[in-house]
């Protein structure tokens, strides 16, 4: 059975494991990013990660990358990273696995990554368009058109956390890190001091402040899903993060505010659904395009 070196390379952690062809995973692991070490210092990590399992395992048939930053998927490298991974930019990672080790290698961004394993094995499953949202700290979209992430003409696309709204940016408004720092100052506390979960079980308490927090977030992800809607026209919209967690809480007053501000025949034919993946997002998204860079190759040699 084929097997596959699947990592996700996170601002904090990076996350690996073995998958089979069946999408099992024989096992999994994960060590510190140590992102302020920059680069390199990640570089040697996926070697590290990848020589232990090539140590161990003689028929590796690939490895598969998910990983913060822009990606030039063709290439494998980093085309650009914020200065949270410093001298992140230009890591040719692909051409480096590869020449190590002699075995097929494939990276993508890690929101893609997170994309494609709910559109193949997740909220999305047998959809032929979909966008996947990740609330957090900011806002990751991507958008998968006929199994394959769509880039754009420079590798933006899907790039919905900057979209223009009310004066401010979909992100800046709707990120769950901008709904901490509002009940924070609600509260005077500082916003290290809390997080999401605090915000969730005080207004399912009926803390009027942290209800209304979230509801302000809620219309504010209900406009930006909707302008979305309108342009790409999805089946399914999946939403991740760890505020969707609270799938209980949220699902009902998100799938009204996306209904109010979408005309009724677009809303009622667009699904709403929560990531179901969860931790394992990424490498079983980054096996997916393993498989999707390999198939278009060996399309391309035919073509050719």
């Amino acid at each position: 059975m084929k097997k596959y070196i699947c990592i996700d390379v996170g601002g904090t952690s990076i996350k690996y494991g073995l998958l089979n062809e069946d999408l099992n995973f024989v096992t999994t692991d994960e060590m510190n990013t140590e992102a302020q070490k920059g680069g390199q210092n990640i570089l040697n990590k996926i070697i590290e990660i990848v020589n232990k399992y090539n140590s161990f395992y003689d028929d590796i048939d690939g490895v598969c990358i998910s990983t913060a930053g822009m990606v030039d998927c063709e290439k494998g490298e980093i085309i650009y990273a914020s200065p949270i991974i410093p001298n992140y930019t230009g890591m040719k990672i692909k051409e480096t696995i590869e020449n190590k080790f002699n075995i097929k290698c494939e990276v993508e961004n890690d929101v893609n990554c997170a994309a494609l394993a709910e559109h193949f094995a997740g909220g999305a499953k047998g959809s032929k368009i979909s966008v996947c949202l990740t609330i957090g700290t900011g806002i990751g979209g991507a958008i998968i058109i006929n199994n394959e992430v769509y880039h754009g003409a420079f590798g933006s696309g899907g790039e919905v956390g900057y979209m223009n709204m009310m004066g401010s940016t979909f992100q800046e408004l709707g990120a769950s890190s901008v709904l901490v720092k509002k009940v924070a100052e609600l509260k005077n506390v500082s916003h290290e001091t809390i997080n999401g979960k605090y915000i969730f079980e005080k207004a399912k308490e009926g803390d009027l402040d942290c209800i209304n927090a979230i509801d302000e977030m809620i219309e504010v992800l209900g406009q930006g899903i909707a302008n979305i809607c309108y342009i790409i026209n999805p089946e399914v919209v999946v939403l991740g993060g760890g505020i969707m967690g609270q799938k209980e809480y949220l699902y009902d007053k998100i799938r009204d505010s996306i209904d109010r501000n979408l005309i009724p025949f677009i809303a009622k034919k667009t699904k709403l659904e929560f990531a179901v993946n969860q931790n394992k997002a990424g490498m079983l998204g980054a096996y997916f395009n393993f498989i999707n860079m390999q198939k278009r190759k060996v399309k391309d040699v035919v073509s050719y």
